[in-house]
């Protein structure tokens, strides 16, 4: 049975692609920051809920090496800060480390178990990985690091493991909620989606399921934007 960790994978487009993952057979472990993120996972049949801070070196390689396997690393976990704290070096510090070197240390601590089933590792990147955001400078800036991160360990652990990146959208989660709830945001992003509408955190776990899957066997390095089209409008 093919084994797939989900950090950051109890809400959000974390939950979408882990139920996605569930969908296609895998059994899934999924992470929270919090015992109460954890408390809250639904029950499903092969999945397990654990607490993991992503920025906590020990954590991250307790958890990982608890699996007997491993063939999928999805890494979800990330954090923006709102309220010009992105514009204090310790809140660009926070959330560098949380978005970009959290990334890095899973897939370090990851690597081993990858190496011995083939297996692959999906990023969680940004539309704001090409696009400037001007209220989230860390945020933004961890995103674009992801995106060459992916770029960078894609080159240096072919063909053993595959490690690509999908660039979400707008999408109904926690994280974009103030955008939701402004009228006139909503509705100029909703415009320009040719989609005509935000996305889901299920349409992200798709696109996921295929980047692990036999079907992208010779697909690394890349970053998939799944935005119903809005970076091309």
């Amino acid at each position: 049975m093919k084994q797939a960790l989900i950090t950051g994978g109890a809400r959000g487009i974390g939950w979408g692609v882990a139920e996605a993952m569930l969908g296609a057979g895998y059994t899934v472990t999924v992470t929270g920051l919090t015992a109460d993120e954890v408390a809250a996972v639904p029950g499903r049949e092969k999945l397990t809920a654990v607490a993991l801070d992503v920025t906590d070196d020990a954590g991250v390689a307790a958890c990982i090496g608890r699996l007997p396997r491993l063939d999928a690393l999805v890494n979800c976990a990330g954090m923006i800060l709102r309220d010009n704290k992105e514009f204090t070096i310790a809140g660009f510090q926070k959330v560098i480390d949380v978005n970009l070197t959290g990334t890095m240390r899973c897939c370090m601590a990851a690597k081993p178990l990858l190496e011995k089933t083939g297996g692959a590792i999906v990023n969680v990147a940004s539309i704001w990985s090409f696009f400037g955001g001007g209220l989230t400078p860390a945020y933004t800036a961890s995103k674009g690091g992801v995106a060459q991160l992916t770029k960078a360990l894609a080159v240096a652990w072919a063909p053993h493991i595959r490690v690509n990146a999908i660039a979400p959208g707008w999408i109904e989660t926690e994280l974009t909620r103030p955008a939701q709830a402004d009228a006139a945001r909503s509705a100029a992003i909703v415009a320009r989606t040719p989609f005509g509408r935000w996305g889901r955190p299920g349409d992200v776990g798709g696109a996921v399921v295929f980047l692990c899957s036999d079907a992208a066997g010779f697909i690394t390095g890349t970053v998939l934007p799944v935005d119903g089209g809005y970076m091309v409008k």
